[in-house]
Order: C-alpha cells, then sequence, then structure tokens
C-alpha cells in the first residue's frame, strides 16, 4: 500500500496537471484543423492508457504543439479519416522499433536538428495561429503565410470584428507573458487555465463578437477509421507522412523524457519501455481517430514540479480530462478561438530557442547553421523534408569533422623525400591530398607512408594508385609505399617497402 504522503502529492499534481492539459488538448485540437474532442481524447488515452505503462514514472503523454502543423497538412492533404489510419500506422511502427530496441538510439540523433525541428515547428506555429488571433482563415505554406502578414495586418487595423478577435489573443498572450512573474502564491493556478478563463470571461460579460470553439460532443466525435482509409496510404506523399509522424513523435518524446530525467531523482527512463507506450497510444489514438500523441514536455515539467511521485498522477489527469468531457461539454464552446490561437501563439515562441543562439553561434557555429537551416527548411517546404535535411548537413559535417589528416613532407639522404599521411583518409580529404602529392617534385624517388592512417577509404586508396602510376609515368624512379595501398588493413606495422604497382597502359 502506497504511502498517504505520496498519494496525496500525486492527487494533487494530477489537478495540476488536469489544469493545464485542458486548454492545451483543445487548442492543439482546433489549431490542427479537427474537432475539438479530439484533443482531449487524446489527453483521455495518454493518461489513462500510457500513464498506466511502464518507460518513464513521469512525463504526461497527450496531443502536442509540436505536431500540429502536421496534423494540419496531413488533415487538409488527406481528409480528416484518413488521419486515424496515419496515426494508427505510426503507432504499429513505433511498437515494432521498440520491440526491436530502437529506443535508445533515437538519444544519437543532433541535439541542433531537434532544436532546428522544434524551432521551424515555432516559427509555423505562429505564423498560422496569428491568422487564428484575427478569426481569418490561414494560407497554406510557410511562405503563403510570411507572404499574407501585411494583408492581416491591414485587416486587424482597419477595425471591425478582426481588430476585436485579435485584442483578445493578444491580451491572452500577455497574461501567459506576465504569469510567471507573479508571486509563487498567484501561480497556484496554471497560466494557460487563468488566460483562457479571463478571456472567456471578458468575451461573454462583454459581449464581443468572436469566434468561438464548434462543440461536437464526444461520441460523436470519435470516427474510427474506415478500410478505404487506409487504402489511401498507399501513396509516397502519405508514406512520407507517415514516417514523419512515426520519427518525429518518437524523438519528441524520448527527448522529453530525457529533460523529465533531469527535473528528479526517481526512476530513470526505460527508453524501449517508453517506445513501446507510445506506440500503444497512438494505435489506440488512431483507432479512436483522434490525434497524434507525444510526451509533453510542458505537462510533463508541471507534473514533476507539482511534486508527483508516481505514475498515479498522470493517470488521475486522464480521469480528470474524461470527466470534464464528459459531464461539461458545453464548457468548451464558449471558449473563443482567438484565447486559445493566443495560447498557441506562445507555446510556438517558447518553441524557438532565441536565448541559445548566440552561445550557439561564439561555441558550434556548425550547429548553429544546422539548426538554422533546419528550421528555415521546414518553414518554406515541410516538417518531413526539413528534418531530413537537418541530419543530412549533422552527417556530413560530422563526417567532415572526423576526417581530419595531416600531409608531412620530409627530405631524406640520397635525395629521396617522404610524405607521410596520418588521420583519416576519406574522400572528403582528397582534395588536400592530392594538392600535396602533386606539389611534390616529379623528378625525385618519393616515398609514400601511409602506416599512420587510422583510416583509408576505397576512393583515396585508388586515387594514391593512380597518383603513383602517373608519377611513375614522368619517368622517375618508382614511388615506393611504406604501408601498402591494398591487402592488410592499415594501422598494423608496415611490410617491406616495395614500388607501386605498375599497370599497362
Amino acid at each position: 500500500m502506497k504511502d498517504p504522503t505520496v498519494l496525496r502529492r500525486d492527487f494533487l499534481a494530477s489537478l495540476v496537471v488536469f489544469l493545464v492539459a485542458l486548454p492545451l488538448c483543445v487548442g492543439v485540437a482546433v489549431a490542427s484543423g479537427v474537432p475539438a474532442e479530439l484533443g482531449l481524447v487524446t489527453g483521455i488515452v495518454g493518461g489513462l492508457l500510457v500513464g498506466a505503462l511502464p518507460g518513464s514514472a513521469l512525463q504526461v503523454s497527450g496531443p502536442a504543439a509540436g505536431l500540429t502543423v502536421l496534423v494540419y497538412e496531413a488533415v487538409r492533404e488527406f481528409g480528416l479519416g484518413a488521419l486515424g489510419a496515419i496515426v494508427l500506422v505510426s503507432g504499429l511502427l513505433q511498437l515494432v522499433l521498440g520491440a526491436l530496441r530502437f529506443g535508445r538510439y533515437f538519444r544519437a540523433i543532433s541535439v541542433a536538428v531537434v532544436q532546428g525541428m522544434l524551432a521551424g515547428i515555432g516559427l509555423v506555429l505562429v505564423l498560422g495561429q496569428v491568422y487564428a488571433m484575427a478569426d481569418t482563415a490561414q494560407p497554406s505554406g510557410g511562405p503563403a503565410k510570411l507572404a499574407g502578414l501585411p494583408r492581416l495586418a491591414g485587416s486587424v487595423l482597419s477595425g471591425g470584428p478582426p481588430l476585436t478577435a485579435f485584442l483578445v489573443g493578444a491580451a491572452t498572450v500577455a497574461v501567459l507573458v506576465v504569469w510567471p512573474r507573479l508571486p509563487a502564491r498567484a501561480r497556484v493556478v496554471p497560466g494557460q487555465l487563468v488566460a483562457v478563463a479571463l478571456a472567456t470571461g471578458a468575451v461573454a460579460v462583454l459581449g464581443l463578437p468572436v469566434a468561438r470553439v464548434e462543440v461536437r460532443g464526444l461520441l460523436e466525435s470519435v470516427q474510427p477509421p474506415g478500410l478505404g482509409d487506409f487504402g489511401d496510404l498507399a501513396g509516397v506523399a502519405a508514406i512520407g507522412t507517415v514516417l514523419a509522424f512515426t520519427l518525429i513523435a518518437s524523438a519528441e518524446s524520448l527527448f522529453s523524457a530525457a529533460a523529465v530525467d533531469r527535473m528528479h531523482d526517481g526512476p530513470r527512463t526505460d527508453y524501449d519501455k517508453e517506445l513501446l507506450a507510445q506506440g500503444v497510444g497512438n494505435t489506440v489514438c488512431g483507432a479512436l481517430g483522434a490525434l497524434p500523441m507525444t510526451a509533453v514536455i510542458v505537462r510533463s515539467a508541471a507534473n514533476v514540479q507539482a511534486g508527483a511521485r508516481t505514475r498515479l498522477s498522470r493517470v488521475l489527469h486522464g480521469l480528470w480530462l474524461l470527466l470534464f468531457a464528459a459531464l461539461l461539454p458545453a464548457a468548451i464552446g464558449v471558449i473563443p478561438l482567438a484565447a486559445l490561437a493566443g495560447v498557441l501563439v506562445h507555446a510556438g515562441c517558447k518553441l524557438i530557442p532565441v536565448r541559445e543562439l548566440v552561445p550557439l553561434w561564439r561555441e558550434h557555429r556548425g550547429e548553429a547553421v544546422i539548426l538554422a537551416v533546419t528550421a528555415v527548411a521546414i518553414l518554406v517546404t515541410n516538417l518531413f523534408e526539413g528534418v531530413i535535411l537537418g541530419l543530412l548537413l549533422a552527417v556530413c559535417k560530422t563526417a567532415w569533422e572526423t576526417s581530419h589528416l595531416h600531409v608531412e613532407v620530409r627530405e631524406l639522404t640520397g635525395g629521396r623525400m617522404v610524405a607521410a599521411i596520418s588521420g583519416n583518409a576519406t574522400f572528403l580529404r582528397l582534395p588536400k591530398i592530392l594538392g600535396e602529392l602533386e606539389a611534390l617534385p616529379r623528378d625525385r624517388p618519393i616515398e609514400l607512408d601511409l602506416s599512420e592512417l587510422r583510416h583509408l577509404d576505397h576512393a583515396c586508396r585508388v586515387a594514391l594508385e593512380n597518383w603513383a602510376l602517373r608519377h611513375n609515368g614522368a619517368g622517375t624512379e618508382p614511388v615506393r609505399f611504406l604501408s601498402p595501398p591494398s591487402g592488410r588493413p592499415v594501422g598494423q606495422p608496415a611490410e617491406p617497402a616495395r614500388p607501386a604497382p605498375v599497370r599497362n597502359t
């Protein structure tokens, strides 16, 4: 039986997480272009089901602002019915990855790529929700959103309903910015709930003409995907969307787990089990036609800071969401859309690591470039292509940095010369190697010392052989290798010197 003190702390923490999750679940659903109730469904599954599974004891799962852009584009391109099929297949892929113990490998993703991904999502989220703050339909695609900002500004400044809605959203953002600076006693209630409640009350009292959340009912909103929806996933675009859901949701969840582990001294996360838990959750969410889920750092941090000790707190938060959706569905219908947009604009801004950019540029410029390119690529193209580009850049940067080598030329007695190459000889360094060798005199015997190489790839091996043949063809003594370019692995003791192979031309 659990300690009563632990039970009390978990109970109180669950209420705090519930109050944080409620406006975010609704806001993420509305911003994703789906019924508001589907956000609550995902939050309920994340609490009652995933919350009871092993993996990370204290992090909380639910609909994430980080997937809003991807979900919105998927619904726009494939339809709401196909969303459930996409999420279900993504969940099954997560189960496969978890069963194959791939969870730990997600931690090998470059931090710069992850930060760039979050920054790109934040930029697209802010640009889209600025339109929602003015009760105006947002254009499709990042470039179109940027191009439409002057027209949006003109619409807001002209007055009328767009200005009224924008002021409601701006006031919501202002409350969220000011709330953390208030005394601790005033911050007992989460800022997101306070901001939405104040905006809802002001709109109701003043009778402001702003759009409100459309209520359909919990059961009416749950529509499992049909067989035809799974047939729509055969296209290349749909497969890319499934892979994007799988990889991004998995990476975000496991990076969140690593962050949560640093916040407490309790049990550490089992990454493979956490990936399995996320797969179970997304499979069920897909079967219900709901939003995809990830572990969410905002709710998880609130859970830890509220004093939670076990997974009971996150299970109870799912129960409170279920009771709210079942007993008070009409309460959702009085929330202004502009207020929810303000919450997401604030969340999107927090995804952009503005404070870290300058220190990162000073210390690791390559990482800063990867971050910026990933973010801009997501804004200009889409989430999947932007992340792939960021990963490719990170791999290229790592390959370049690890292929360091040094070429040292020494003169010996008798007019002989030795060119000693040390380090990692890869195709990336071929210009440097060949430049150094081709600058050597053609009328003197040369020995090429490869014994200090840690790695010699095929491209460099062939290039060195060809250089030796060209040098030999100039009429000098044959190039001699102190370590042969083929045969034994690089790093073994050098064999006696011998001429480079001569080929008939």
